[in-house]
């Protein structure tokens, strides 16, 4: 007899509540692998598979959750009965509630490969040491390589309430990260690079090395510059962390809190004109897509901000209906050990006509960020003030000159996103929630000397 699936055990638990109760079960199974090289032997290698069940129960608006590492029947059982129990000491919530079917169906995305499930754990760590081979070898000045990774897992997910929705979704996902030391006379600089896919095949050793090396080279030199106003060109990596930030802003929990400082501008123009912000987790090129959110509703491209004007936020369900609207497809949870929350699946700018160098080539005097420090502490969600640690290239009459460090760059978001005057169209997915492309930024601060 074949074993049940993970729908199948979700579906049966949520089919325990009874009148005046709502389940939900979240079931999951992943299988992650990491493998660390160093000095062409495995520095540490760690495969670890998780299995479990998270159960959530609303009566009388009072919510109780209870989880297991385990989906045996009796353990099933009792995490519904502790669940259950659990509910009888949450405070009353009018708007807590399990999701309904909201008529939206999941998109058809084919994101498991199974070529990534039967990858051998030698042929794994092969392509860990492959990699530090291929930094070390990239350019004669890189010294050392700090850490050579290669990292996997594989997903299967189901959901099911007692209010309808029954969904299921598994995934695939691996990355190569090198992250390499350059020196030249006395100087040491560090740099990374990676490469993402679904399967080992689409990952690049030559492109996760070769930018790992490239990146600290390019900053040997490197020193203090003087303080001035100039604009700013980030680079890809640099803008995924920003637009990580910006997700966060534009949440339906930031602006129920009165935490966002976006609240109140629904339809106000919040940037440039070139900027086009969408969460769309049914983009199948996106490192984290997925057919359907922590809830198990439909996932959708969700335009946040369109030529510059600000069009919707992010909404689960229960931010939703605190706000008198409907989720957004944006539940997102830890694992099966939490409760769901509202947040970003796949960020991206809409990419513009131009390359990096030829955005470049038009700015006279500028900086090239290819890297920040402090980018959580040094920004306020809030008040939108940015301030951070940068390093770069200064860009001169339209060429990249002399490495930059130990400088800071400052505004606030709000002019951050207002003084954007170009989307580069080097969109690149990143083994996180948002996509890197070259962004360039008027009248930005530079402290220096």
């Amino acid at each position: 007899m074949a074993e049940p699936s993970l729908l199948d055990i979700a579906e049966r638990v949520v089919g325990w509540s009874g009148a005046g109760v709502d389940a939900e079960a979240y079931v999951a199974r992943e299988h992650e692998t990491e493998v660390r090289a160093y000095k062409g032997e495995v520095e540490s290698l760690t495969a670890a598979t998780s299995v479990g069940i998270g159960v959530r129960i609303v009566r009388d608006g009072r919510q109780g959750f209870a989880y297991a590492a385990a989906l045996d029947g009796d353990t099933l059982r009792e995490t519904f009965d502790e669940a259950l129990d659990n509910s009888r000491f949450g405070s009353v919530d009018e708007f807590a509630g399990v999701a309904e079917p909201d008529g939206v169906a999941p998109a058809s995305l084919d994101l498991y490969r199974r070529e990534l499930a039967d990858f051998a754990t030698d042929d794994k760590v092969a392509l860990a040491v492959e990699l530090e081979r291929a930094t070390l070898a990239a350019d004669p000045r890189v010294t050392g390589v700090e850490s050579a990774e290669y990292a996997d897992s594989i997903y299967e997910g189901a959901v099911a309430t007692s209010r309808g929705v029954a969904a299921e979704a598994r995934e695939t996902g691996c990355y190569l990260a090198a992250y390499s030391l350059a020196a030249d006379d006395g100087e040491t600089q560090t740099g990374f690079g990676f490469s993402v896919g679904r399967r080992p095949d689409e990952l690049s050793v030559q492109k996760a090395g070769t930018d790992a090396a490239d990146r600290a080279t390019r900053l040997l030199g490197a020193a203090q510059a003087p303080t001035r106003r100039l604009t700013a060109v980030l680079d890809p990596y640099v803008t995924a962390q920003l637009l990580g930030i910006v997700g966060a802003t534009l949440s339906g929990d930031a602006v129920l809190k009165g935490r966002s400082l976006f609240a109140d501008r629904m339809h106000d123009a919040v940037g440039a004109a070139a900027l086009t912000l969408v969460d769309d987790a049914t983009d199948p090129d996106a490192f984290t897509a997925s057919p359907i959110d922590a809830e198990g509703l439909a996932t959708r491209r969700v335009p946040l901000i369109r030529d510059g004007v600000l069009q919707a936020f992010l909404y689960d369900t229960y931010t939703a209906r605190r706000a008198g609207v409907a989720s957004t497809g944006s539940a997102v949870r830890g694992g099966f050990k939490g409760t769901p929350g509202v947040g970003a699946h796949a960020l991206r700018l809409a990419p513009g006509a131009r390359s990096q160098a030829e955005i470049v080539a038009d700015i006279d005097d500028g900086l090239l960020v290819q890297g920040v420090t402090g980018l959580h502490s040094g920004v306020n969600a809030v008040s939108g003030d940015f301030s951070v640690g940068a390093e770069g290239l200064r860009i001169r009459d339209g060429e990249t000159a002399e490495p930059i460090r130990e400088v800071t760059i400052a505004s606030t978001i709000q002019r951050l996103l207002m003084d954007v005057t170009e989307v580069g169209s080097d969109l690149e997915w990143l083994p996180m929630s948002a996509a890197g492309v070259t962004l360039a930024v008027a009248d930005v601060t530079m402290s220096g000397s």
